[in-house]
């Protein structure tokens, strides 16, 4: 079975705001969230800046005692998805459940929950840790969360591929209801790493940039002075129907997604492989999965991480996918606004992609001011751009090698 699949719903909750119409407003005018990291004392880190959600009331949308159970990054999967559940028009008594699905990645999973259960077991040993640490920690509890909150008994699971995880889970999810596994998915991504445990690890790797002193120009993708990425939390959620069940409910059609590719660079647990191999592997498989050329491509949203070797071998693997279509593609990373939310980051790009088809704007990369030679494409520097978008694709690049290539397309009927 070959179904075609469409978007019909958004949710977000990202460092540039919560709910899509302020994500949306605050990246096109070149809004950067990120600041000096607020949660914890970071004086003493390499790397004191992030981009944190400080617009966010987990009550606002979860009964105050089921949100105490839950880690940070499953509240925030519960909440997107109650928006993008809302946004679609999704009227959960008339459907048949069992159709319903879950796919929901997380890089990290309750990264709270444990760092807080960690000092619990040292300071006041054993018997003093929660029976909820367990449930509230693991990876798949954004997922298992959501479905148990909506009723939802269709295929449920997550994908854990570090910073490719929510890209993973977008393409999958795509191939089920494909293949005709459920009517309705529920997929997209969420993280909350902001902890000291997690901030630590990441510093002593040497991969966070360290421009304290100006946080919100830490984060410059493909810009020849950047030093590293800029740590994020948020979620990205998406309702995603086969084709037929939209139309027969009168859904509102954003987009349709049309391809997803998944390589590895089976090179470097953290490094990418210096030709870009895997990446352009991933957008080949995508684009003919979709059916298309690569000059049908309109725009590219990047991983464009910040860091001096995820940009400039990404910048070479689309070249060597697009040839000479490369220098007419706009290229951005919406990184540099919102940091880099890790597993939720490919979710929350898939929206960009989506909302740039519908919109008919590509958001920026800011912070772009000192060009690099080795990464010469047209990245939409500092200023958002007018521009039809019929075809757009987004690349997620996770440590392991993964490699994940979504495509989105305009619906027409």
């Amino acid at each position: 079975m070959n179904k075609r699949v469409v978007i019909t719903g958004m949710g977000a909750i990202t460092p540039v705001g919560t709910g899509v119409e302020k994500f949306w407003e605050n990246l096109i005018s070149g809004v950067c969230g990120i600041d000096k990291i607020s949660r914890f004392d970071p004086s003493e880190y390499n790397t004191q800046i992030a981009g944190e959600v400080n617009d966010f009331n987990a009550t606002d949308f979860i009964d105050k005692k089921e949100a105490r159970r839950m880690d940070r990054f499953t509240q925030f999967a519960v909440a997107a998805t109650g928006m993008a559940l809302k946004d679609a028009g999704l009227d959960l008594e008339k459907e048949k459940r069992d159709r319903i699905g879950v796919i929901i990645g997380s890089g990290i999973g309750g990264m709270e929950t444990l760092w807080q259960q960690a000092q619990t077991l040292i300071n006041r040993g054993p018997k003093r840790i929660s029976p909820f640490f367990v449930p509230m920690m693991i990876a798949n509890m954004g997922a298992g969360q959501v479905a148990i909150s909506y009723g939802l008994q269709g295929p449920n699971l997550t994908a854990v591929s570090a910073c490719a995880s929510s890209n993973n889970a977008v393409g999958d999810a795509f191939k089920l209801l494909q293949r005709g596994d459920a009517d309705v998915m529920i997929t997209g991504g969420s993280e909350a790493p902001i902890t000291q445990l997690s901030v630590a690890g990441f510093c002593a790797m040497k991969a966070m940039s360290t421009r304290n002193d100006e946080p919100q120009k830490a984060s410059r993708p493909f810009d020849a002075e950047r030093d590293g990425f800029i740590m994020g939390e948020g979620a990205g959620i998406l309702v995603m129907e086969t084709l037929e069940h939209a139309q027969a409910r009168g859904a509102r059609i954003y987009a349709e997604i049309v391809g997803y590719g998944s390589t590895c660079d089976a090179y470097h647990i953290t490094a990418p492989d210096p030709e870009g191999e895997g990446a352009a592997r991933a957008m080949q498989i995508a684009l003919q999965d979709a059916g298309l050329r690569p000059e049908d491509v309109d725009y590219i949203n990047a991983h464009g991480t910040s860091t001096p070797l995820n940009d400039k071998l990404e910048t070479k693997a689309i070249k060597r996918v697009f040839g000479d279509h490369a220098k007419k593609l706009l290229v951005s990373s919406t990184k540099s606004m919102t940091g880099h939310l890790l597993g939720a980051a490919g979710a929350v790009e898939a929206l960009v992609c989506v909302l740039s088809i519908i919109n008919g704007v590509v958001p920026p990369t800011i912070n772009y001011e000192v060009p690099d030679p080795e990464c010469d494409l047209d990245y939409v520097p500092n200023k958002a751009r007018k521009k039809e978008v019929k075809v757009a694709m987004s690349n997620s690049l996770g440590f392991g090698g993964h490699n994940v290539t979504t495509v989105f397309k305009k619906y027409e009927e």
